[in-house]
């Protein structure tokens, strides 16, 4: 029987899975990124939720709380708005609803520290994600950006927003 549980991760895990996946695609500019996302749990700054299948991490989400680790923060969070971030399912479990339970965990957790708007950016040409943001609730668009990869690719971003 699959055993499938929706958590707030660990610093420890956190740490284990970005090894793994540094290891996995061989790249050092990960690195940095996995330092700035274990230092932003530790402050409080950001939560990542887990959605974990027989202890196999094949979901995963972050929630950030601070406009300073945020590219274009201005209406993107402030004390009842958080943004979110980092959504990511192994293709093998795509669609099978895996990631709507850790959603709904993460929302409901989020519900439970005050937090009342949700926000997100997604490249306009990510025509399948939009429809699946908005088919979870985010379907009010605030503005258009450009942000900036650690690799230095710039890239364009629509923000939408979902309030409870």
């Amino acid at each position: 029987m699959k055993e499938y549980i929706c958590k707030i991760a660990s610093v420890g895990e956190m740490e284990r899975k970005w090894n793994y996946e540094i290891r996995k695609q061989r790249k050092t500019v990960l690195e940095g990124l996995k330092k700035d996302a274990v230092e932003h749990i530790k402050n409080g700054q950001s939560v990542t939720y887990y959605g974990k299948l027989n202890n196999k991490i094949i979901c995963e989400t972050t929630a950030l709380f601070d406009e300073s680790i945020i590219q274009n923060s201005d209406k993107l969070v402030d004390d009842k708005t958080v943004y979110l971030c980092n959504f990511s399912t192994d293709k093998r479990y795509q669609g099978k609803g895996y990631f709507s339970k850790l959603f709904k965990f993460m929302i409901d957790d989020l519900k439970n520290r005050g937090y009342e708007k949700f926000t997100l950016g997604v490249e306009p040409t990510e025509t399948k994600n939009i429809k699946i943001y908005q088919h979870l609730g985010f379907n009010e668009f605030i503005k258009s950006g450009k942000e900036t990869y650690p690799d230095g690719t710039v890239i364009d971003v629509d923000y939408y927003e979902m309030k409870l």
